[in-house]
């Protein structure tokens, strides 16, 4: 890459939508995927992704960092996280996610989501 890049999540390059309650847009920048997820109240991987991705924990990585609102990181082995706006979080494959109360929570993703709720 040469230059500056710049792309907006307002014209993104994808939008992926989960089976209900929100969707991730997608820009590629310096050929790496950089997603926006809205996960609407009442959303929860299990019930939303899992359809998609046909495995029975989320098995993405991620980098994210919470813009607004609040969302519970279930992992595998039973311990929970709570993330808020402000905070960056590292989530590693094996967990479920649930939208904690009655905000939408958005979250930029860094992490390895290229086939992150992609269809077929």
């Amino acid at each position: 890459m040469t230059g500056i890049e710049v792309k907006s999540f307002d014209k993104p390059d994808e939008t992926r939508m989960f089976e209900s309650k929100g969707y991730v847009d997608i820009v590629t920048l310096a050929g790496r995927p950089v997603g926006r997820a809205v996960f609407e109240p009442g959303w929860r991987w299990s019930a939303d992704v899992r359809p998609i991705a046909g495995t029975e924990r989320c098995e993405v990585s991620h980098l994210a960092y919470c813009v607004s609102g609040r969302i519970r990181i279930h992992m595998a082995d039973g311990s929970e996280q709570d993330v808020t706006p402000g905070e960056a979080v590292a989530i590693a494959p094996g967990h479920d996610a649930e939208v904690i109360g009655d905000e939408a929570c958005v979250m930029l993703d860094f992490g390895e989501i290229s086939q992150y709720a992609r269809r077929g």
